[in-house]
């Protein structure tokens, strides 16, 4: 029998998610996403989802549960909820120097530079790229793809509009030449211009799974998402997302996060930022 709290049979909409129940979510995350939900991310679990188990008039989370297996737009809903995105423009900036003094010089032109920010989020990290490629080339010759598991984020990337807060960390030469402040009824926030956002294109790619046919890129950003994977699953997917890199590409990674043990078919340059051997 399900799992039904006193607090919900009364219909005040207040759940406590069970430990059984809980494994469920944690097991459904790992299968899907390759994520590792911690024994201590049970609240985070409880909170987000509380919601939706509300909304589509589930007295447990064993009955939310069997509900996704039912309601592939509802399964959707439950995964973004669960995947953390936390993320802003030119976070760990060191990388973007190095992109912007070290690779991109070396590029021989006569191609399209391609960047894959491959966990990309609300977009912060890819238009960040757009901006030091479009510093570099132009209006063309580069062009950048930005993937997420979670639809929502993805649609905030693709509208390119946030609060005027998150513009700490542009540059401010490049706030004024790719961003428009907001007036009126938008005052507070920023839009990515049309023209940079034309360049970036943002797809949905469970990295956990076969990859979609792709051209290969120059550089992949795979950064502060491999922290809540396991060292299998860690494995599997650099060894995926590299298969996706041209030789003498660069693979960047977390400041925190290490390849140790994985980093096959790739040689260090610094920490944090890998080379594929051409």
């Amino acid at each position: 029998m399900p799992d039904v709290t006193e607090a919900a049979v009364a219909g005040r909409g207040v759940y406590s998610i069970s430990d059984t129940e809980f494994r469920l979510f944690q097991q459904l995350m790992f299968n899907e996403a390759g994520v590792t939900l911690a024994p201590s991310k049970k609240a985070l679990v409880n909170g987000r989802l509380s919601k939706r188990l509300t909304a589509r008039d589930c007295p447990s989370f064993r009955a939310y549960y069997d509900l996704l297996s039912q309601d592939s737009a509802e399964w959707q809903w439950a995964i973004d909820l669960l995947t953390t995105n936390e993320t802003y423009f030119f976070r760990e900036p060191r990388h973007f120097d190095y992109l912007r003094e070290k690779v991109l010089p070396a590029h021989a032109g006569g191609r399209a530079f391609r960047v894959w920010s491959a966990a990309c989020s609300s977009g912060e990290e890819a238009y960040s790229t757009a901006m030091v490629l479009a510093d570099a080339f132009g209006a063309g010759g580069w062009s950048v793809l930005g993937s997420d598991l979670n639809t929502q984020v993805l649609a905030k990337a693709r509208s390119g509009h946030y609060r005027m807060a998150r513009t700490e960390g542009i540059p401010r030469a490049s706030l004024e030449r790719y961003c428009l402040k907001g007036k009126g009824s938008q005052a507070g926030t920023f839009l990515v211009g049309r023209p940079l956002r034309e360049r970036v294109e943002f797809r949905q790619i469970n990295l956990n799974t076969t990859l979609p046919r792709l051209e290969p890129f120059d550089v992949i950003f795979l950064r502060n998402v491999m922290i809540y994977f396991s060292q299998a699953t860690k494995a599997q997917i650099v060894r995926r997302v590299i298969g996706l890199l041209k030789p003498g590409g660069h693979f960047i990674i977390g400041h925190s996060e290490s390849l140790n043990g994985i980093a096959d078919g790739l040689e260090t340059v610094r920490p944090s930022i890998y080379r594929k051997p051409a």
